[in-house]
């Protein structure tokens, strides 16, 4: 990496498919143990972005870099709202991850075991992995990512489809991901999620960025008028793609 500290940055960002505008002339900048929140109601962009910014959709206008270089890293994950498993045990699953970015042996092995037992899952580490619960899964998905040790993780939507609890029990592990060093950017359009666990929010509007500002004054002090809006229950949800 060209910058230890390992910011990203966006210029220009704009994403089409085909003729649909996903997401128009972004700029922003995330710093290294920043807990960004990208708001929005649906069809705002806030997936289009979050891909784009790990690196999973290639914007067609604009440059991204990580750390000052545009070559996607790999110290980086991602989680999103339904999780990806493969058909192997909870602790397969985590192995699995971890032996394609070069952890063999008995390292990768105690690393899985460890991942697991940080989210509660270790008494079910030999269970297959696609018939835990959804709460389940998803802290599944976050045993498999914190074990990675990643130095940015990235959630879409991380507790949509989640009952209070596991929905709390995920905010809890993501907290702890942050505290070890981790900056987290998230995806969300609920508005006590962006409370509790963002220290700054990026509100997407129709694909555009409408404002950027840290989590205190955007919820009390919104600048747009958009924002004021989305926080009011009044804005209209867009066509743009979400």
């Amino acid at each position: 990496m060209a910058d230890a500290l390992f910011p990203v940055s966006a210029r220009g960002l704009g994403v089409r498919f085909g003729t649909a505008r996903a997401l128009h002339d972004i700029d922003l900048d995330i710093a290294a143990g920043d807990r960004l929140a990208i708001l929005g109601a649906n069809g705002a962009g806030k997936s289009v972005l979050l891909r784009v910014l790990h690196g999973l959709v290639t914007p067609t206008e604009g440059r991204i870099a990580w750390g000052g270089d545009t070559r996607r890293p790999r110290e980086q994950a991602m989680v999103f709202q339904r999780p990806v498993l493969l058909r192997r045990s909870a602790v397969g699953n985590v192995e699995y991850a971890l032996a394609i970015n070069g952890i063999d042996g008995t390292a990768r092995h105690h690393r899985a075991r460890a991942a697991l037992d940080r989210v509660g899952l270790a008494p079910l580490a030999d269970r297959a992995a696609r018939v835990l619960s959804g709460g389940e899964q998803q802290r599944l998905a976050l045993a498999r990512a914190w074990a990675l040790e990643p130095r940015l993780l990235f959630l879409d939507e991380p507790t949509a489809s989640l009952d209070p609890g596991a929905a709390a029990e995920v905010e809890r592990i993501v907290t702890e991901i942050h505290a070890g060093g981790t900056t987290i950017v998230l995806s969300t359009h609920n508005l006590g999620l962006a409370r509790r666990m963002g220290g700054s929010v990026a509100f997407l509007h129709r694909g555009q960025l409408a404002e950027r500002t840290d989590a205190g004054r955007f919820f009390t002090a919104p600048s747009s008028v958009e924002a004021r809006r989305f926080l009011e229950g009044e804005l209209p949800w867009p066509s743009a793609v979400s």
